[in-house]
């Protein structure tokens, strides 16, 4: 399932690893629960991933590149299921005891052998060609905006709204079959500051400074998260003198930006001149993360990524998966942003917030 070159630690993060890291934000279990009997946390995620198998079930069903769609769907729907029961019964089977990483592995691990490889990759395509024709329109109204604290409040707005578009989240998945969703409507619809971690003005302090060198974003979805959200972001970056890492996923997963995908999407988005609405992208860099699920274990990163990370000041990790979910409580030696929109009940209830309530975790390292 990973990638074929080995994976190895992040460089940047706060060592010794084994004591300052794990890629897990809310604790499923203590060391004092009995470790045959599910906890009340885990029960309540399983029941979330149990959720969300229907919207699976109904995209793989109509995945054209699977011989006999519906049958090996309807497959994949029974085994996931046993397997939640399964864990909810025993939590130290399959691998258990459970996290959001090993429940996520578990899908992809039961849909890949069924021979099902990218069940999102026409919902993909269709919104990252709608993203980038509104790519442009996006990065002008930006542009326009003169008070450069402003500007950012605006770029950040934008990521959150981008964020949105995640078919993981059962709620979501919904709603977006029904309408799709509207960037620019989300962008004016998000929960009013302070969000529920609000660490935006003291970002805003460091931005008004000197730019960071380097700054290594891990993205997340496709569509208007990547192209409306992350980019006029980068581009905002690259015209302030930074370098720009973009680590997207080696794999498909959900409906999450791979690295093939990210290299088509830029290139749609340069002009004649090879530039991002007239800022230069020679500092534009996309690399391989080496992942292959919607949330991230930075102890497993491709060598590609580790190599180009050693010497970058800021590290971004964008969405719920991979900004909150596992890495919110991360700690690195360089300046860290973790940005992301809540869209799962158990996570608002766990950061006492409300749904789709924003989280911007700045962390400035004292060099």
């Amino acid at each position: 399932m990973e990638s074929a070159s080995e994976l190895v630690e992040f460089p940047l993060l706060l060592t010794p690893i084994d004591s300052n890291y794990r890629a897990c934000t809310i604790p499923y279990r203590f060391p004092s629960d009995n470790p045959r009997k599910p906890t009340p946390t885990e029960i309540s995620w399983i029941d979330l991933f149990l959720n969300s198998i229907p919207s699976f079930k109904k995209r793989a069903e109509s995945d054209t590149s699977v011989s006999d769609a519906e049958s090996k769907a309807e497959k994949f729907a029974q085994r996931y299921t046993e397997i939640l029961e399964d864990l909810k019964k025993d939590p130290e089977s399959h691998g258990g005891p459970p996290d959001c990483i090993l429940l996520c592995r578990l899908r992809e691990l039961v849909l890949r052998e069924l021979g099902f490889r990218d069940i999102f990759k026409r919902v993909k395509d269709e919104e990252n060609a709608k993203a980038i024709s509104l790519f442009e329109n996006v990065v002008q109204l930006n542009d326009a905006i003169e008070d450069e604290g402003k500007r950012l409040e605006n770029l950040v707005r934008g990521i959150f709204a981008g964020n949105i578009f995640d078919l993981g989240s059962a709620q979501l998945a919904e709603v977006f079959s029904k309408d799709g969703m509207s960037f620019l409507a989300s962008c004016q619809n998000l929960v009013p500051r302070p969000w529920v971690i609000d660490d935006f003005d003291a970002f805003k302090i460091k931005w008004s400074k000197k730019p960071w060198k380097k700054v290594i974003i891990f993205v997340d979805n496709s569509g208007a998260d990547i192209v409306l959200g992350i980019m006029p972001f980068a581009r905002e970056l690259l015209r302030r003198g930074s370098q720009v890492v973009l680590a997207a996923n080696d794999l498909p997963s959900i409906n999450d930006v791979t690295c093939s995908e990210l290299v088509e999407i830029i290139a749609k988005l340069k002009d004649e001149e090879g530039r991002l609405a007239g800022v230069s992208a020679s500092n534009l860099l996309i690399a391989n993360s080496g992942n292959d699920l919607p949330v991230i274990d930075l102890t497993r990163v491709s060598q590609e990524l580790a190599y180009l990370s050693s010497d970058a000041d800021l590290v971004i990790l964008e969405g719920m998966g991979r900004g909150i979910e596992t890495n919110l409580y991360a700690q690195f030696k360089c300046d860290s942003l973790k940005i992301g929109m809540v869209k799962h009940p158990e996570v608002a209830q766990f950061l006492g917030g409300r749904l789709y309530d924003c989280v911007f975790k700045y962390n400035e390292v004292s060099s």
